[in-house]
């Protein structure tokens, strides 16, 4: 009797994973979201292009790169973290099968989840630079230990990964 009462609970505990999937869902609705939000970016850059400057230009260019990379973070984080955590994904003979895709884990999404993080940290201080007369100097520091923090993060995330693979 016993055994059978571990074998649902057990069957339970598996099964949960699918709670998750509304939750890529959702990740996919706020990608498609940001798609709109850089397409409206880009329209607004072409309608305007004649009346901005070099700088504005370059501000925009950077928000455009900065929505992609999110995408791209959304991407790893609902492809990755599907295959991963609720149910393989069968595409093997997908002719556009990501190959980051064949090596990915949940220590590898990590870390990879880490540098799109560092990235997108990375735009936004690379903003804050180019405009840094419209930044108080406490607001600019604080983004840079922020980055800061991120990076060092990133780095000992890898360590750590990098010493578990070791291991086995």
């Amino acid at each position: 009797m016993s055994n059978k009462v571990e074998s649902s609970l057990e069957k339970i505990i598996f099964a949960s994973r699918w709670i998750q999937s509304p939750l890529y869902v959702g990740l996919i609705i706020g990608g498609i979201l940001y798609a709109y939000k850089f397409i409206l970016e880009l329209i607004h850059l072409c309608t305007t292009i004649n009346e901005i400057s070099e700088s504005a230009l370059m501000l925009g260019v950077l928000t455009l790169v900065d929505i992609t990379m999110v995408g791209n973070l959304l991407t790893m984080v609902i492809i990755g973290g599907y295959s991963t955590f609720v149910s393989r994904l069968d595409i093997d003979t997908h002719e556009d099968k990501p190959e980051w895709l064949q090596k990915i884990d949940a220590g590898t999404l990590k870390v990879k989840l880490a540098g799109s993080l560092i990235g997108v940290s990375g735009i936004h201080l690379l903003i804050t630079f180019i405009n840094i007369k419209s930044y108080a100097s406490e607001h600019v520091m604080w983004q840079v230990i922020i980055h800061m923090v991120f990076l060092l993060s990133s780095v000992l995330l890898a360590w750590s990964e990098k010493i578990l693979h070791n291991k086995h």
